[in-house]
């Protein structure tokens, strides 16, 4: 008997990508030159982790881990707006905006 593929898979494994940078951004431009990335913003219980904006309104944020759109809530902060550069939130009458950096800001 051959070995599969799914022989080698581990039950129950739950990849954790904070702190760690998305593979499929490319490190070098195809000329050659070292991009800066994006950093996520962290503040107490919240990172702002990746923004995917959309003109039309229909943009999504990447906040700890997982993929949320404007009244969505994360972390006990409800989404009221998603911008190209940042997220707006707002917990308890506090509004809170964090985006992302530019690496070595």
């Amino acid at each position: 008997m051959g070995v599969t593929a799914l022989g080698f898979c581990q039950e129950g494994f739950v990849y954790n990508p904070k702190g760690k940078r998305n593979p499929f951004i490319p490190l070098v431009t195809s000329d050659g030159r070292i991009l800066k990335l994006d950093k996520a913003e962290v503040r107490g219980d919240l990172a702002v982790e990746g923004i995917i904006y959309d003109d039309s309104g229909r943009s999504y944020a990447i906040v700890n881990g997982q993929v949320v759109g404007i009244g969505d809530e994360a972390q006990g902060y409800k989404i009221l707006k998603i911008e190209k550069d940042g997220v707006v939130f707002i917990k308890d009458g506090q509004i809170t905006n964090m985006g992302m950096r530019r690496e070595g800001e």
